[in-house]
């Protein structure tokens, strides 16, 4: 673990394995077993870097985060061939983007570092009213395993831009890319501005939570783990940003269907799904509205392009899906699928789900899709969190807004129309954080990102949001002429 610019053992000697998913009883490393003695020490840490690192000119800590950029694009490689055995995730198709995209946000940051800065209220000669920005201290962060790299780099860069230091916690089961990220942005900042302790949720996860030297819990994870976090936290004031769950719509609207157009929203659609990262994603637009004039035919199509994913080794360049996290979880996957399977009138369009490849022994499992679908059944109403696509008919559009914001999720949506009127009054009536119209990806560096409803509190992965979620306030008004 990092511990103020010292790579340590956790204090009680122990360890743990780190396993792949791509191949279940292959040991990748060991980390240390984190306590909250450990815990203890990387806030005190972080405590004793704050007023250096706080006090530098924003254009240092500007340049600092432009050095760990390049240095990180000069080993983007190394973090998606370590992302895709840490995490299952396939090496084309997800791990090299998620590489790219870490390399983009710390970029990003470094280069708005000035933008942290107060306004001046124009109140008379006589008075010089003024508002600083200020960081607010130490920030706990919190990481998950679907996609590590990723959701760090929405979080550390911008708060060590706003001034503040850090102590991460990855996720037990795919701790390793952020290791290494620790490892080469340690080469650059000063000791005890970034620490990582390992561990456990139930002990690390918590002591963070808890911690009364942490000025802000920054969790991303599932909607029942973020209540906690976010009940614990509260408790004692601590400012929180929390990016949780979903069980996004994805709405095709009948002009989005057309015959020159059906082969590109079905493809649009795939990606939605993010099938790619095995479903493991919150943002994935998991419930398919189809409207009844193309349902059948869009249905066949996006059928036949989905069934022709390959599924197979992370590290293999053919390979379009990786491998599920974990025993635990590619378990829970196919316990959804059979209570989908089971409800009376569900239409099994694809069932790819027990495909395993040939020679590998891992949590392998091709995506699934069911039709018929009510929206009140379980598999359309929790979030799954694996390749199953949930498909349900709809004829009017008040029909489908009511479907697709009776959840209590609210984090992404998904809609397709050549009508852009169409298009943009589906958007602005669905009850979630971020909208795409007309295509499946396009989340850019600098946009904000964040949820409704259950699906989390706070926007990350903007300035806006950085602004919000990672400095305070303070307001100075001055008598002058005297």
């Amino acid at each position: 673990m990092l511990i103020g610019g010292e790579w340590v053992p956790s204090e009680s000697g122990a360890w743990r394995d780190v396993v792949t998913p791509a191949r279940a009883e292959q040991v990748l490393a060991r980390v240390p077993e984190g306590t909250k003695a450990d815990l203890d020490r990387a806030v005190d840490a972080a405590t004793a870097a704050l007023p250096a690192w706080r006090a530098l000119h924003f254009r240092e800590r500007g340049t600092i985060l432009l050095r760990i950029a390049d240095a990180l694009e000069q080993r983007a490689e190394d973090f998606a061939q370590l992302t895709a055995q840490d995490t299952g995730n396939a090496l084309r198709t997800q791990a090299r983007p998620e590489s790219a995209t870490l390399v983009a946000l710390f970029r990003y940051f470094g280069g708005v570092a000035g933008e942290f800065k107060g306004t001046v209220l124009p109140a008379g000669d006589d008075q010089l009213q003024y508002t600083r920005l200020e960081p607010l201290g130490v920030v706990g962060a919190i990481l998950p395993w679907n996609s590590p790299l990723m959701i760090a780099a929405m979080k550390l860069p911008a708060a060590l831009a706003a001034g503040n230091t850090l102590v991460v916690k990855p996720a037990e089961d795919a701790p390793l890319t952020i290791l290494l990220l620790a490892q080469v942005m340690s080469e650059h900042l000063p000791a005890g501005v970034l620490n990582v302790v390992t561990g456990v949720g139930e002990t690390v996860g918590q002591a963070i939570s808890e911690h009364p030297g942490i000025h802000k819990v920054s969790f991303t994870g599932s909607s029942e783990v973020g209540r906690i976090v976010g009940a614990t936290a509260g408790g004692r004031l601590a400012h929180q940003s929390l990016e949780l769950g979903g069980k996004s719509p994805n709405i095709v609207c009948p002009s989005a269907a057309a015959p020159d157009v059906i082969e590109a929203t079905a493809e649009g659609v795939l990606l939605a799904m993010r099938f790619s990262r095995q479903g493991q994603s919150c943002t994935a637009g998991s419930r398919l509205f189809l409207h009844e004039d193309v349902h059948d035919e869009f249905l066949r199509v996006l059928v036949e392009k989905v069934s022709k994913l390959k599924v197979g080794d992370p590290l293999a360049e053919e390979t379009d899906m990786g491998a599920i996290i974990n025993r635990s979880q590619y378990e829970q996957v196919l316990d959804y699928i059979e209570d989908g399977k089971s409800q009376p009138g569900v239409r099994v369009a694809l069932d790819m789900s027990r495909d395993v490849p040939e020679g590998l022994e891992g949590y392998y499992q091709g995506p699934t899709i069911l039709a018929g679908v009510a929206n009140d059944w379980r598999i359309a109403r929790e979030e799954i969190f694996g390749p199953v696509l949930v498909v349900i008919p709809w004829k009017d559009e008040d029909e489908v807004v009511a479907m697709a914001n009776d959840s209590h999720y609210g984090l992404a949506a998904f809609v397709w129309s050549r009508d852009l009127d169409q298009a943009l009054g589906l958007a602005h009536r669905i009850e979630s954080g971020w909208v795409q119209v007309n295509q499946g990806g396009g989340q850019v560096v600098g946009q904000s990102y964040g949820g409704y409803k259950a699906s989390g509190i706070g926007r990350e992965f903007s300035i806006e949001g950085a602004i919000e979620g990672f400095t305070q306030t303070k307001q100075i008004n001055v008598k002058l002429g005297r």
